[in-house]
């Protein structure tokens, strides 16, 4: 039976039968087309029938799904590495840095 839902730019769904969650890109009518975007950062772009035959439903948007995804600032990886300089990052490559460095 083909779902009635919507598809809504920035909604949430879960795939009932996979027990994935995924959102809604885009929406592009005249191209007939669906853009979505999966939990784990995965994209796929669905027809208006191929969409129809999905067997969702709503759902509320994941605790920490940015994750998944993308890392929004520098602190976010929580680590405190204070040991490195500009200067490790231009030099030609490595195995060790000198004591005295």
């Amino acid at each position: 039976m083909p779902n009635e839902l919507d598809p809504l730019i920035d909604q949430w769904y879960a795939h009932l039968d996979k027990g994935q969650r995924f959102f809604v890109i885009d929406v592009d009518e005249e191209k007939n087309t669906i853009d979505i975007q999966h939990f784990d950062g995965d994209l796929e772009e669905l027809s208006f029938e191929e969409w129809r035959n999905l067997y969702i439903e709503l759902s509320e948007e994941p605790e920490n799904w940015a994750g998944a995804l993308d890392i929004g600032e520098k602190d976010d990886l929580g680590t405190g590495v204070t040991d490195t300089r500009g200067a490790d990052w231009t030099e030609p490559g490595k195995d060790y840095r000198e004591p005295d460095e």
